[in-house]
């Protein structure tokens, strides 16, 4: 018998590359992941001091952080992303950043007479997110959301986005909150990626030059996993709007969703020192030229991938068949497919291998 869950989501999307997993493992010099962006360089020494020194801790923490911690963050956002009117009240830990993406839409409330717009390429859990709400999806960039007679509750944005590495201007983004405001519409910007623009400055919604200064229906998502190396710990955070960040965090409190306290006092250590983040994007940047140039020399077409930890290129065949041809040289990556119909003729590439598999994985793909 299906269950209810079952017969609402889609298949996890990993689980169908466990053939060409074993493909690529017999290569005689092993298996190249590059295909989900799992970090693999050393959590900041300044990190594992704090979660150290903050190891026992015997108490329950409370679901709003301490005021250390959402105070940290605001003086992150304000130094390095002008982000300079948000008030900490307003912000809320959570549990990494994927959890929030697939439970914002129930925490906000809504369900089955609400729709939920995702981007046309998009990861995939913001649609399961919809789909545990029971609300609509539409899966359409904006503008094109405006050209519906549907009335759309929330709005989610992704830039930097994964995969593309596409970056939204200031113009796209101001056009957005202009539009969203006048429709009552609720906007999610998940800007996990914000610190890694190699090509373009993204920029928060949060910021004064898109937000006027006003954050009423702005919600922001950040997390500490790409820029930190802490995907392990778990560390993401909701902000923007006051109402919306108090109504989610009653429902948090209620659900027991919570930040461990030695985790919030390793993202205080994160957030407050900008020299590892700039020794991290050193790292990638390699491996970003690395790669690209062995892309290119190898045929493939590279769109967007102006910022963030993936490389969006296409062969100029099915996706699968992509995934099948690196298999074949020992590089695991992921199809396009799994982010929307839109990305079928693509593959995602993860910058997150070291830098003597990112060198080998090129030297594969140049030899083909």
């Amino acid at each position: 018998m299906t269950s209810g869950w079952e017969a609402r989501l889609p298949a996890y999307p990993w689980d169908t590359l466990l053939e060409a997993k074993k493909v690529a493992s017999r290569h005689p010099d092993g298996l190249i992941d590059l295909s989900i962006g799992t970090p693999v360089d050393r959590v900041p020494k300044a990190v594992r001091a704090a979660l150290a020194a903050e190891s026992d801790s015997p108490g329950y923490p409370t679901t709003h952080g301490t005021p250390a911690l959402r105070q940290a963050y605001s003086r992150w956002l304000a130094r390095t992303h002008e982000v300079s009117d948000l008030d900490p009240a307003a912000v809320l830990p959570t549990v990494g950043s994927k959890e929030m993406v697939a439970g914002l839409p129930f925490q906000l409330g809504l369900g089955a007479t609400d729709t939920v717009a995702i981007p046309e390429l998009a990861y995939p859990t913001y649609e399961v997110g919809v789909r545990l709400a029971g609300c609509q999806l539409l899966r359409a960039d904006f503008p094109a959301t405006q050209s519906g007679s549907t009335h759309v509750s929330l709005l989610w944005l992704n830039s930097p986005s994964n995969p593309t590495g596409y970056v939204q201007s200031s113009e796209q983004l101001r056009k957005v909150v202009a539009w969203a405001r006048a429709n009552k519409t609720i906007v999610a910007s998940d800007e996990c990626y914000i610190d890694l623009g190699w090509e373009t400055h993204p920029i928060s919604i949060l910021s004064r030059e898109i937000s006027g200064g006003d954050h009423t229906g702005l919600l922001a998502l950040h997390s500490l996993s790409k820029r930190s190396n802490m995907a392990g710990y778990r560390v993401g955070f909701l902000s923007g709007d006051p109402r919306l960040v108090s109504n989610v965090l009653q429902v948090r409190k209620h659900m027991g969703q919570i930040m461990p306290t030695p985790m919030q006092a390793a993202a205080i250590a994160a957030l407050d020192d900008d020299g590892h983040v700039m020794a991290q994007r050193s790292r990638y940047s390699g491996r970003r030229t690395v790669l690209m140039e062995a892309l290119a020399e190898a045929g493939f077409t590279i769109s967007h991938s102006e910022a963030g930890l993936y490389i969006w290129c296409t062969l100029g065949r099915d996706s699968a068949a992509t995934v099948n041809w690196c298999a074949e040289r020992g590089i695991l990556v992921a199809p396009g497919a799994f982010y929307g119909p839109a990305g079928r003729d693509h593959i995602r590439v993860s910058l997150t291998a070291s830098d003597e598999r990112v060198a080998a994985a090129a030297d594969r793909l140049v030899r083909s």
